[in-house]
C-alpha cells in the first residue's frame, strides 16, 4: 500500500496545487484541522492567467473586499475536491465521525431500496455541510513585498485608523495584546432528535442569539399530525473553541494627548490559544459589526459594537523554543564561534549606540541567555534566571539599556517605580465585565513569564510595594491570598532594575551601604549590582562626546574600535535562542574549584568590612549567582561542560560590578600606562579569585594570567614589562619556573588578618 502511495504523492508534488492537495489529504486523515488560503498563491495563480481572465476574475481584491461570503464558496469548494481518507473511523474517533458513517450507511441502503423499488426521489443526505466539515477555513492577507504600500490592506492599521469603509473587508490590525479570555465551546450546529419519529434535526448558528427548535418538521411528523418534541442532543452538536482577544494601540501609534484605543478580536478554532497578554502582534481579520442584544440593545439604542473576526496571527518577537534557525544562519554561528570573538561581539551588540559599560553590557547579555533551571525530585525548584541591578549616577544610560533589553527580550516589560504598585506588579482581583465574577489580572511580572521584566526609577518604589517583588526573584511565584481566590502563579523572569543613589548622586563621603539605601534582604537577591560612577576623566569623557556627536550626526552608532561585528536586535535573539538550548551541567574539578573561589570571597568580604568598601554581603546566593553567570557563559559557547574559565569571568564580573567604587581615587591619579593597566587587572583577578591555583590566596595560574590580559587587547612584550617592573618593587615574583605568580603582599595580609583574629 505504502510502495502505490509514494509515486502518487510524487505525482502530486510536482503540481501546482500539490501544496493544498497535500493539505486536504491531512484533513482528510484528521491530521490537521485548518485550512489555510494564502493571497500571495491567489495572486501568484492569477498572475499566470492571460489579462482578459484576470480582469474579469479580480479574485484577490475580491476576497480582500468581501472575505465573509468567499469563506463560504472556498469551504463549498473544498468539500468537493477533498480527497476520502484511507482509514475507517473506529470507536477512538470524534463521534460525529462514528454518526456519520452509520448515516451516511443507512443512507445508502435507502438508497438502493428506492431504486430497486424505483419509488420516488432518492433522498438526499440530512447532514448541513457546516456539520460534515471537519476543519476551519482561513486566509492569510498578502505579505507586505507582494503588496504594495499604497493599496489597501498593504501595512497593518493602527486601530483607530480601522474605519466604517473597512466593514467586511479583510484587514491587518497591529495592537499589544491586554486581555485574553478563558477558550469556550461556541457552538455551530445544534443537533436534536425527535422523541416520536426518530428522525434527527440540525439546526446551523450563524449569529449570536438563535431559538431553539421545539417542533419536530420532519415529513413522518408532517403527515401524521404527531408534533414530537425535540431533545438537544450534545454529543451529535458541533462546537468550536472560542476566544475573546483584546488588542490595544502601541505606545508609538497613539497621537499627542490621546488614550490607546481597545479592539476586540474573536478568535475561532486553531486560532484559539496563539495568542497570550503582553505579545505584540499584527492580526489580519475580516471587521465586523454586531448588534447588541438584551438590556444592552435598549441602552445602545440604534448603536451597534464592531469586532475583528480573525484570519491569521503574525506574532512580532516569537518565544525563544519557537524560533526557527534557518541553515545558512547555523552555519554563520558556527564559523564566528571557532573565533572566540563571539562574548565580545554580541556583548558590543547590546546597545551600540551607548558608549561604553562593556562589562555592564556582557551582563545583560549574560541575563539574556540565563542559567539552567533545575528541579528536584521533591519539587524544590532553584531558578535559573539571572537578576541584574543597576545603580549609578544620573545620566550614565541606564533608562536606555532597560529600554533596549525590553525590545530584544521575545517577553519584556517596561515599567517604573512611581508608576507601579504593589498589585499592578503582581496581580489585582477584580470583577470581570463579562461575568461579573472576581477574577485575578496578572500584573507586569505575570506578563513577563519566561521573560524579562526591566524595572526603572526601583529606589523611589514605596517599601510595601517593593517587598511585593522579594518573592518573585527567588520563588519565582506569586501567592495571592484575597477575595475568597487564594492561589499561586508563575512569574519565572528575570528581573533588570535601574536606581540612583540615596541623594541622586554617589556621595563618596559616606559608605556605600548608606549610598545604596536598599534592604540586605532585596540586595542578596541580585547576582549582580553594577554600581557605575560618573567620574570625570579627560581622555573617556572626549571618547564619550565624540561617540555621542556622531550618533547625532549620522543617526547611527560608530564602528566599534579594532574592527568586530555589530548584531541587529533580531541576530542577537537568535543567538540568544540558541544558546539557550543547552543545558550545560558542572564537573567535579570545577566544583572544587567554586569552592576554593567562595571561601576566598568571603574572606575578602571580612576585609572589605575593616575597610568601610563593602556594599554587598557575600552569602550563599552569591555562590548560585556565580554558578548561574558560569552556566550562561557556557551557553554562549554552545557547550555540555561548565569549565574554569566560565567560574574566572563569572568572578570577574561580580567583581568589577564593584570597580568603579574601588577605582573611583585610582583613576584621578592619570598613571594610565599599560604596566598600570596590566596590574590592576592582575590584582583584581586576585581579590576576585579569578585564576587561583587554590594553594593559596596570592598564587595565580600563569597561564591563565597571561590568556586573559591578552584577551584585553595588551602584547606579550607589555605583561613582560609589567612582571619585570612589578618584581623588582617586591610586589610579586613568578614561582615554579613561570607557571606561578606570587603575590609577596598577599601573605602580608593574611598575618595580618590572623593577628586580628
Amino acid at each position: 500500500m505504502e510502495d502505490d502511495e509514494a509515486p502518487a504523492r510524487q505525482r502530486r508534488a510536482t503540481r501546482s496545487k500539490a501544496k493544498y492537495m497535500n493539505m486536504l489529504e491531512d484533513i482528510a486523515e484528521r491530521e490537521k484541522s485548518q485550512v489555510l488560503i494564502d493571497l500571495d498563491d491567489l495572486e501568484q495563480y492569477e498572475k499566470s492567467l492571460d489579462e482578459e481572465a484576470v480582469l474579469s476574475l479580480n479574485l484577490v481584491s475580491s476576497v480582500e473586499r468581501n472575505a465573509n461570503h468567499y469563506l463560504e464558496i472556498f469551504s463549498r469548494a473544498v468539500d468537493q475536491v477533498i480527497p476520502a481518507p484511507t482509514k475507517d473511523p473506529n470507536f477512538k474517533d470524534d463521534v460525529i465521525d462514528i454518526i456519520m458513517t452509520q448515516r451516511s450507511k443507512r443512507n445508502e441502503n435507502v438508497r438502493q431500496q428506492m431504486e430497486a423499488t424505483a419509488d420516488g426521489p432518492i433522498p438526499e443526505s440530512i447532514f448541513p455541510p457546516e456539520l460534515t466539515r471537519r476543519y476551519t477555513l482561513n486566509f492569510k492577507p498578502l505579505t507586505l513585498s507582494a503588496a504594495s504600500s499604497e493599496k489597501e490592506g498593504g501595512k497593518a492599521l493602527a486601530v483607530r485608523q480601522v474605519r466604517g469603509e473597512h466593514l467586511g473587508h479583510l484587514i491587518t490590525v497591529r495592537g499589544i495584546t491586554t486581555r485574553v479570555s478563558d477558550v469556550k465551546p461556541s457552538v455551530q450546529v445544534n443537533a436534536y432528535s425527535c422523541d416520536a419519529c426518530g428522525h434527527e434535526i440540525f439546526q446551523p448558528i450563524t449569529a449570536k442569539q438563535f431559538t431553539p427548535l421545539v417542533e419536530c418538521q420532519s415529513e413522518d411528523c408532517q403527515k401524521n399530525g404527531a408534533k414530537g418534541q425535540l431533545y438537544l442532543s450534545t454529543r451529535a452538536s458541533k462546537f468550536l473553541p472560542f476566544q475573546e482577544v483584546k488588542i490595544q494601540e502601541m505606545a508609538d501609534q497613539v497621537p499627542v494627548g490621546h488614550i490607546p484605543r481597545q479592539l476586540t478580536v474573536h478568535c475561532h478554532g486553531a486560532l484559539a490559544r496563539q495568542i497570550n497578554p503582553g505579545d505584540v502582534v499584527d492580526i489580519a481579520g475580516i471587521f465586523m459589526p454586531t448588534p447588541y442584544t438584551g438590556f444592552k440593545a435598549i441602552k445602545a439604542g440604534l448603536l451597534t459594537d464592531t469586532y475583528l473576526e480573525a484570519q491569521h496571527v503574525n506574532q512580532h518577537k516569537k518565544a525563544y523554543n519557537s524560533m526557527v534557525l534557518a541553515p545558512s544562519t547555523v552555519r554563520r554561528m558556527t564559523e564566528l564561534e571557532q573565533t572566540g570573538q563571539l562574548y565580545e561581539y554580541l556583548s558590543r551588540s547590546i546597545a551600540p549606540e551607548i558608549f561604553g559599560h562593556l562589562d555592564v553590557k556582557k551582563a545583560l547579555l549574560l541575563q539574556l541567555i540565563g542559567g539552567v533551571t533545575k528541579e528536584m525530585g521533591d519539587g524544590m525548584r532553584i531558578r535559573g534566571d539571572i537578576n541584574v541591578c543597576l545603580m549609578g549616577d544620573p545620566g550614565v544610560a541606564k533608562s536606555q539599556l532597560l529600554k533596549y533589553m525590553t525590545k530584544v527580550a521575545p517577553r519584556g516589560v517596561y515599567t517604573t517605580g512611581r508608576g507601579s504598585s504593589g498589585v499592578g506588579l503582581t496581580a489585582a482581583v477584580m470583577r470581570d465585565p463579562v461575568t461579573d465574577e472576581m477574577v485575578l489580572e496578572g500584573g507586569a511580572l505575570v506578563l513577563a513569564d519566561n521573560g524579562l521584566c526591566c524595572i526603572d526609577e526601583f529606589d523611589k518604589m514605596d517599601d510595601s510595594d517593593r517587598t511585593a517583588i522579594h518573592e518573585v526573584m527567588e520563588q519565582q511565584t506569586i501567592s495571592i491570598s484575597k477575595a475568597g481566590i487564594s492561589t499561586t502563579l508563575n512569574a519565572r523572569t528575570a528581573i533588570l532594575a535601574a536606581a540612583n543613589p540615596l541623594y541622586g548622586r554617589y556621595n563618596p563621603r559616606i559608605s556605600p551601604v548608606e549610598n545604596i539605601n536598599l534592604p540586605a534582604a532585596l540586595l542578596s537577591r541580585f547576582d549582580i549590582l553594577f554600581l557605575i560612577l560618573d567620574t570625570p576623566n579627560r581622555d573617556s569623557d572626549e571618547e564619550l562626546a565624540r561617540h555621542v556627536t556622531y550618533v547625532h550626526i549620522n543617526n547611527v552608532h560608530p564602528e566599534p574600535q579594532g574592527g568586530g561585528l555589530i548584531f541587529s536586535p533580531n541576530e542577537v535573539r537568535q543567538w540568544v535562542a540558541r544558546a539557550r538550548s543547552f543545558r550545560p551541567v558542572v564537573t567535579k574539578q570545577v566544583m572544587d574549584y567554586l569552592v576554593g573561589a567562595y571561601v576566598r570571597l568571603r574572606q575578602q568580604q571580612k576585609r572589605d568590612e575593616a575597610g568601610k568598601k563593602t556594599f554587598t554581603h557575600t552569602s550563599p546566593r552569591t555562590l548560585l549567582g556565580i554558578l548561574r553567570i558560569a552556566q550562561a557563559l557556557a551557553r554562549l559557547r554552545f557547550a555540555d561542560e561548565v569549565i574554569t574559565d566560565d567560574v574566572d569571568e563569572s568572578l570577574r564580573l561580580v567583581e568589577v560590578s564593584k570597580a568603579s567604587l574601588y577605582d573611583d581615587d585610582r583613576d584621578r591619579r592619570g598613571d594610565q600606562s599599560p604596566s598600570t593597566k596590566i596590574f590592576n587587572l592582575v590584582r583584581g583577578m586576585r581579590d576576585s579569585g579569578a585564576a587561583a591555583t587554590g594553594e593559596g590566596r596570592g598564587e595565580l595560574d600563569m597561564r591563565r594570567v597571561r590568556e586573559r590580559v591578552l584577551a584585553k587587547g595588551f602584547t606579550v612584550q607589555q605583561l613582560e614589562a609589567c612582571l619585570d617592573e612589578y618584581s623588582t618593587l617586591d610586589i610579586w615574583q613568578t614561582a615554579s619556573e613561570g607557571t606561578r605568580l606570587v603575590f609577596i603582599e598577599a601573605d602580608d595580609d593574611a598575618d595580618m588578618d590572623d593577628d586580628d583574629l
